[in-house]
């Protein structure tokens, strides 16, 4: 691991897991491998990312334009997320990391609705760390159902502040995203995390997400540490 004790690291990193299928496509494995060497990757790297001082992580793992991939594809990632559900929780839970769910539950199964809410309520008092799932979530969705939660509370429109649209946003006790690392050359937000990421410092890399290692982590981490960063100043 690379000596970042005395670097600045970002409280709350955001990931956008991008390239699994081109990475099986170049290794000449089923597309599904890839999905679940993804996995993997993000397991690696969550636990990095908290040894390195990371105080939250979250990770764009699935979107809602991605319920337009094959149904084949669809079906695997949503039995891919409830297998690594049942078999990490225990692990995330011993090691004090607090699991919570960004996005919305129209579409998924009552069995995978199930699965996520028992994560999110076993691990819920840990302190170590928090992983947000960003699970069948869209950023203009995300304000969209922020909107109407302030409507359906009966507030006014002169009511209406920054801090009471923040309160009614997924989770919202994530704070705003400092560092967005997005992998695979392409070099966009695809809607990740559009309020917490405005002032977010963007860190894209042509490696593919199954390929990302810790030591490109750390690059990333020493890149952040490097910048000065400016709040509209």
């Amino acid at each position: 691991m690379s000596d970042l004790h005395n670097a600045s690291v970002p409280r709350h990193l955001g990931i956008i897991l991008d390239g699994n299928r081109r990475w099986a496509k170049s290794h000449n494995v089923p597309l599904l491998d890839g999905h679940r060497q993804g996995y993997l990757t993000l397991r690696t790297i969550t636990k990095a990312a908290f040894e390195r001082g990371v105080k939250y992580v979250s990770a764009y793992v699935f979107s809602t334009e991605n319920w337009n991939r094959t149904p084949r594809e669809v079906k695997y990632l949503m039995n891919l997320t409830l297998d690594v559900l049942s078999s990490e929780i225990d692990g995330l839970h011993e090691e004090g990391i607090k699991v919570v769910w960004v996005g919305t539950n129209e579409r998924l199964s009552p069995k995978l609705q199930i699965a996520i809410e028992a994560a999110v309520e076993r691990t819920k008092n840990n302190r170590r760390g928090t992983l947000a799932i960003c699970f069948n979530y869209g950023g203009h969705q995300e304000i969209v159902d922020a909107t109407k939660q302030l409507i359906g509370q009966g507030i006014r429109a002169d009511q209406v502040t920054e801090n009471t649209l923040e309160q009614a946003l997924y989770a919202p006790e994530l704070p705003p995203v400092d560092l967005l690392i997005r992998t695979s050359g392409e070099k966009r937000l695809s809607g990740f995390m559009l309020w917490r990421s405005a002032y977010a410092e963007l860190y894209f890399t042509d490696k593919l997400w199954p390929d990302f290692s810790e030591a490109d982590l750390d690059v990333a981490l020493q890149d952040y540490a490097a910048r000065q960063r400016r709040f509209g100043s």
